[in-house]
């Protein structure tokens, strides 16, 4: 038996279900209801509001609650530092509540599209002289900018779109000088896959 998903590929929370996708989640509810993660009461309720959801965001909070607990030695903060060469986080990684970015004169790439993460607000904190960051991030996340300082650089938000009810809060602090921090949205398809695993 595989361990419960969210539906394969979640381009954007507020996209419409296909009948495949609710098939999905229903097979997972049975599969949660024959491991004894749910009873059959609440097996009904939400195979019920599975098959009457009309987006990806409806049908996420129906199994949310029922994927494998983060693993403890992945949990704590990442720290990505660099001198003057280049960084890259990204494909498949759990994401902890918080980052660090430090660069003198090097580039740092943090890509959130294929990442999990189980928390609802994950902090960012960037120290960037004369290198610059670039974040990237689902469609749905939210991002605030609010906690940067910014010396003679410059920081860049374009990933301002709506949120997506539930999604992950991405808040990037710090300080800026003689360099640049760009967030944007993946253009990977329609924002990759959105495998947030519930609040922490």
């Amino acid at each position: 038996m595989t361990g419960p998903q969210h539906p394969a590929h979640l381009p954007d929370p507020v996209h419409r279900a296909s009948h495949d996708d609710r098939e999905q989640v229903v097979e997972q509810l049975g599969e949660a209801a024959g491991d004894g993660r749910i009873d059959l009461a609440e097996l009904e309720e939400r195979v019920e509001r599975a098959y009457a959801a009309k987006t990806y965001a409806e049908l996420a909070p129906l199994t949310v609650d029922l994927l494998p607990a983060a693993d403890p030695r992945l949990s704590g903060p990442l720290e990505l530092t660099t001198l003057a060469g280049s960084l890259k986080q990204d494909g498949y990684w759990e994401v902890p509540r918080q980052l660090t970015a430090r660069s003198d004169k090097g580039s740092i790439v943090i890509d959130f599209t294929e990442a999990v993460c189980r928390h609802r607000e994950v902090v960012l904190d960037v120290d960037v002289h004369m290198g610059n960051v670039e974040v990237v991030v689902p469609r749905g996340w939210s991002v605030t900018t609010h906690g940067v300082m910014a010396g003679f650089g410059s920081v860049k938000n374009r990933a301002t779109d709506a949120p997506a009810p539930g999604s992950p809060v991405l808040r990037v602090l710090g300080q800026v000088s003689m360099s640049s921090v760009r967030i944007r949205y993946s253009r990977r398809g329609l924002g990759g896959r959105w495998r947030w695993s519930g609040r922490r």
